[in-house]
């Protein structure tokens, strides 16, 4: 048969975790076709990979591009780091369902202003995705914040029994319309006074879909194993699987503990399934929090609706200009973001390193001096973390980016390569594959990244998005649990 596109002599690293090998790969129809030897095969289009590696292109389960995949569809951030698949709706904050009063409650700004969130339902959401044609798939939770602010007058309390009844038929709607699950953000303010009583009785709808929970703790300081413990106890509630988000710890009194964390997360996935995602940096990037305002570490912030002028500035630096306390300082920029270096670099690789931990970028895309991840994180594990530092193989890197996430979020026939799944793939070169953004210029293509195919369509090449655009909305697919199970 005459292929559309044919990849000669690749190293394929096929995201099973298992050592790469050369051969050739047949694409037709959007799908693989054929894997091996294809050296008399016709093809419209004919790639000499000459020994790169072709993987599984990379899946960011930890985005907050909700609305940016719809505004901005070309997604490039994302397209050049090999991503080709992005999981929205992380931390409790979702584009949809939403009906806001007014402007939109921290953190639910990360996502944009009031007119950002126009989808009543998530099934508005599922098919303006689909109707802008993004570069990329798209997967989605559903925000515990996000039913909060529908149904509640006060975010600082918890939810009374008819605000739960509400929450839960808008949870239920979006399940049956492909949501992936619910998400929390509990260490936000907007969330925080919520009892973990109301977090069961929501999770309770997702029993009967096999969906997940996903929740940026309650703590990620001195409590973060409460937190984890209250996340682990809510996951046996509704028998679901629990991811948890970007797992760290956060604050200089907390550095050294990644090891009690993972203890815990191991004993936990003894009897139920549970792992994590983090990213490869040792500084965080939020909303800025006047609870996390301290001279422990730098903080440097991203953007302020009063002070625009001040992004990219080191907190410190603007309160010395000012006069004035680095509280005081916080407190007039606000509302604003934060980039804060708060973590300890051999904490990040411990988590990083451990078996149970996928790869998450929790790039803010509307930050106008955003975190490097954004543009850096997947380049980073394959040229930093693993090449150079030596912290895993390449094999064990791709796979923590491809098949390990889409098993988890139950991404049917993706995250692998293999015959008759869809193509989605980034071919890129071992030795330069690297991240260029960093802390001072944070808005850089990666560089080694050579090829980037979607549902089959190559759609970023030669350092450059060529205008393709062949993502699709990915609803979920079959019970969450099994991707714990097969693994």
């Amino acid at each position: 048969m005459k292929y559309d596109t044919l990849i000669r002599q690749a190293l394929i690293i096929d995201g099973s975790n298992t050592p790469g090998y050369l051969a050739d790969v047949g694409l037709h129809g959007g799908r693989i076709q054929t894997i091996g030897d294809l050296s008399t095969a016709k093809a419209e289009h004919v790639i000499e990979a000459h020994g790169r590696v072709l993987a599984p292109g990379f899946i960011d389960v930890h985005t907050h591009d909700d609305t940016v995949v719809i505004r901005h569809p070309q997604m490039l951030p994302k397209l050049s780091q090999g991503v080709t698949t992005v999981i929205v709706g992380n931390c409790g904050i979702s584009a949809s369902p939403v009906s806001l009063r007014g402007a939109p409650p921290d953190p639910m700004n990360l996502l944009g202003g009031r007119e950002a969130f126009c989808y009543p339902r998530f099934s508005d959401y599922r098919n303006a995705v689909q109707d802008a044609h993004p570069a990329v798939n798209v997967a989605a939770l559903i925000g515990h914040t996000a039913l909060r602010s529908n149904h509640m007058d006060d975010l600082y309390r918890t939810a009374s029994p008819g605000e739960i009844t509400a929450m839960r038929v808008q949870l239920q709607e979006s399940l049956e319309a492909g949501a992936l699950g619910l998400s929390t953000g509990l260490a936000y303010a907007s969330a925080f006074n919520a009892e973990t009583d109301e977090v069961l009785q929501l999770t309770e709808e997702l029993t009967a879909y096999g969906a997940m929970y996903t929740t940026h703790l309650r703590s990620e300081f001195e409590p973060v194993l409460e937190a984890m413990e209250e996340a682990f106890l809510i996951g046996r509630h509704a028998k679901v699987p629990v991811i948890i988000s970007h797992l760290k710890c956060a604050g200089a009194g907390n550095w050294g503990r990644s090891p009690q964390l993972l203890a815990s997360l191991e004993a936990a996935a003894k009897n139920h399934p549970v792992g994590c995602d983090c990213y490869p940096y040792a500084a965080s990037s939020s909303t800025l929090d006047l609870k996390q305002v301290t001279d422990a570490f730098r903080i440097t912030i991203t953007w302020s609706t009063p002070h625009p002028e001040m992004g990219g500035r080191d907190l410190q630096a603007i309160a010395a200009e000012w006069g004035v306390s680095l509280m005081d300082a916080a407190r007039r920029l606000q509302p604003a973001g934060a980039v804060y270096y708060g973590m300890d670099e051999d904490d990040v690789r411990r988590i990083l390193a451990h078996p149970l931990s996928m790869v998450g970028s929790d790039g803010l895309p509307e930050d106008p001096f955003p975190h490097p991840r954004l543009w850096g994180a997947f380049p980073r594990v394959l040229g930093h973390f693993s090449r150079d530092v030596g912290l895993f193989p390449l094999h064990t890197a791709v796979h923590k980016m491809t098949g390990l996430s889409a098993a988890r979020f139950g991404l049917s026939e993706r995250g692998e390569i293999r015959e008759g799944y869809w193509a989605d793939l980034v071919l890129f070169d071992p030795l330069r594959v690297r991240d260029v953004a960093d802390f001072k210029a944070p808005q850089r293509a990666a560089e080694g990244i050579d090829g980037v195919w979607v549902n089959g369509v190559l759609s970023y090449s030669d350092g450059q998005a060529n205008g393709q655009r062949p993502g699709r909305f990915l609803a979920r697919s079959g019970d969450l649990r099994d991707g714990f199970s097969s693994l």
